[in-house]
């Protein structure tokens, strides 16, 4: 299935912007609002973590399935409405060229179709969605798919950038797209830096770190070089967030002011938290956020002080 037989809401990303905001109206503080950020349902990943192959593993994903469609169904029943839904990245297990990734990528286009349709859909690339080494071949099948890798948009006076963080993984085998997209982000962060914004937030799919901006390197963040150089050039720009998955576990830290926010998946868990969603409220001086079950999402929304956040003028 193409993306345009999916409906056209995996097109959304096209020019490096998101077409389901106009920028112009969207550029000024109207007040509080919030997002749902989710991450990593990764169709197939279950299977084969639970059988040890993870390389060649995945042939099964109908739990995945079943978790995907409950964290629709629990955004859709909220009231108000988010802003938008924001997936950051795995989309699905099968990496470019695998077996299953077309089966995999066709029942999550499947499920993704029923979010409401107010409700703009915000996609991420991951590792398993270009690969963990992408290739011109692989960003433009993502990009067939999905739509663009790497975008911005503006949310009520509030800037989003979603970047590609295999670019900043290994960009070896794609150095000339690397340098496109480091561009693009360098304009990006010279208007965040320009205080146009009331806030500027960031979505990758890999972490700058997982709790400090010290720690060592690891599968799971950045490497120490590109991670403090990209967290400085944040924190200049006057980013108030990184939010991002790859985890799969809750994880986070500050530095300078700049808060990594690393959410939980929606599929396979790796650690001892359950399969969830993050609520995002963004007000005039800040941004808060709180990682709920997709069962305690479901079955009881969000909580009062949250909505009484919305409130606020």
């Amino acid at each position: 299935m193409s993306a345009a037989e999916a409906g056209g809401v995996f097109h959304r990303a096209r020019g490096r912007t998101l077409d389901a905001f106009s920028s112009e109206k969207e550029r000024e503080w109207k007040g509080p609002f919030y997002f749902i950020q989710g991450a990593d349902p990764q169709f197939g990943l279950m299977k084969a973590w639970a059988t040890g192959d993870c390389d060649n593993g995945g042939d099964e994903w109908e739990q995945e399935i079943r978790l995907a469609e409950q964290a629709v169904q629990a955004i859709n029943k909220l009231n108000p409405k988010p802003k938008f839904f924001v997936l950051c990245g795995d989309l699905v297990h099968a990496m470019p060229g695998r077996p299953w990734r077309k089966e995999q990528t066709e029942d999550l286009q499947r499920v993704l179709r029923t979010v409401d349709s107010d409700i703009p859909l915000v996609l991420v690339s991951g590792n398993h969605d270009v690969g963990n080494v992408p290739t011109p071949e692989t960003i433009a099948e993502f990009q067939r798919t999905w739509g663009d890798d790497y975008f911005s948009f503006w949310v009520g006076g509030v800037l989003f950038l979603v970047l590609n963080s295999q670019f900043l993984y290994d960009a070896s085998r794609c150095p000339a797209l690397k340098q496109e997209h480091d561009h693009w982000l360098d304009q990006q962060l010279r208007t965040a830096g320009q205080r146009a914004c009331r806030h500027a937030v960031v979505f990758q799919h890999i972490p700058l770190f997982l709790q400090s901006i010290g720690e060592d390197d690891d599968y799971f963040n950045l490497t120490k070089s590109v991670r403090k150089e990209m967290a400085d050039k944040f924190v200049e720009a006057g980013i108030k967030a990184v939010f991002s998955g790859h985890y799969h576990r809750n994880a986070g830290g500050t530095y300078r002011n700049l808060d990594m926010v690393v959410s939980s998946a929606i599929g396979c868990q790796l650690g001892t938290d359950t399969h969830g969603l993050r609520v995002v409220v963004v007000t005039a001086e800040k941004i808060i956020h709180r990682y709920y079950s997709l069962d305690e999402l479901s079955e009881k929304g969000i909580e009062d002080d949250l909505m009484d956040l919305l409130k606020e003028n």
